[in-house]
């Protein structure tokens, strides 16, 4: 039955407050590094970990498809998780220019079925197509009583020359934000979204544009190929991969602030859900992408450029000498 009061992602199962607290404790005891060749550059908590590998970066990242896998196993259909898996993990890498090369994923479940595993593989060969990367490995394991259904992750590695590594620290206030839509909910807050479905329709209540909300959660996650092009075209200061906890992502990169005073226009899927829902607009924008998967934080002359490449790009506020996230004057927590 749906919820009389708003549905909330902490009522759902996912505390994004205490995530950031869980993580800080497990960062804060990750003193050691490496001595002697290839060191860490850098530190943990952006958005992909550096080597020092002389006058080139390698780069690791790692992500997985989450709860999304819920919403393919209730519809039967595989196809396309294995994408979200690469996105989630490319995405994450072109953030700081770097380019992916190589990918192994893992696969964790309770009982292995042949056609889901092939089903699987065909997401994830598409996905290392799109970005031009090679699987060169993984591990699957079967793990029944400590997994319940599959679990599918994997690690990307990237690599760019050193002096072409865009980190967020030449951010300066007055740069624009240069958004680019997202391809829908991407594989981020389906804990959320699952909930308002399950509580207040099915996945096959069809919504007006004729897609059912299953097809909806289903749409891969957008992969930002074309970012390699644009920081090769014009300068770029800093980058963000909206994932889970939405606008507050701009937080890793910079201590400045960031207003969105103009965001890209809201997909149909996260207006159904916040009207079902009755989920706040703060909540949902530090949840889900809301429409924008990506985007770019750059002076201003360098917003045509990006837009000949990416041309559904398009500037939706700027870099503020007051710190914080702001939606239209309000303030994200």
């Amino acid at each position: 039955m749906c919820r009389a009061e708003g549905h909330t992602y902490r009522e759902a199962g996912v505390d994004i407050d205490l995530e950031v607290r869980a993580v800080r404790a497990l960062i804060d005891s990750l003193t050691y590094r490496r001595t002697g060749a290839f060191p860490m550059l850098g530190k943990v908590g952006h958005f992909a970990g550096l080597i020092d590998c002389g006058p080139f970066v390698l780069a690791l990242a790692v992500d997985g498809v989450g709860t999304k896998m819920l919403v393919a196993d209730a519809l039967q259909d595989w196809s396309t998780v294995g994408i979200d898996c690469i996105a989630m993990n490319v995405n994450d890498l072109y953030v700081m220019n770097l380019e992916p090369v190589a990918f192994v994923d893992y696969i964790a479940t309770d009982a292995l079925l042949p056609e889901k595993m092939a089903r699987i593989g065909e997401g994830l060969n598409d996905g290392a197509r799109q970005s031009n990367m090679s699987i060169v490995g993984g591990e699957t394991a079967t793990l029944k009583g400590l997994v319940n259904g599959l679990d599918l992750a994997g690690t990307c590695l990237g690599v760019q020359k050193k002096e072409k590594v865009v980190t967020g620290e030449g951010i300066v206030p007055g740069d624009r934000i240069v958004g680019v839509p997202s391809s829908g909910v991407h594989s981020n807050g389906l804990t959320l979204a699952r909930r308002v479905v399950e509580d207040c329709a099915s996945y096959d209540t069809l919504l007006p544009n004729g897609k059912t909300l299953g097809e909806e959660l289903l749409t891969p996650t957008r992969i930002y190929s074309e970012v390699l092009r644009v920081t090769e075209a014009c300068t770029v200061h800093g980058m963000c991969h909206v994932t889970g906890g939405g606008l507050l992502n701009f937080k890793r990169l910079s201590e400045y602030g960031f207003s969105f005073t103009d965001p890209l226009a809201v997909p149909e899927i996260f207006s159904w859900l916040q009207e079902t829902g009755g989920i706040s607009d703060a909540e949902m924008y530090r949840t889900f992408n809301m429409g924008m998967g990506y985007a770019f934080v750059a002076p201003a002359e360098s917003v045509a450029a990006i837009q000949s490449i990416v041309p559904d790009a398009r500037v939706v506020g700027e870099v503020t000498e007051e710190p914080g996230v702001r939606l239209r004057g309000v303030e994200i927590r």
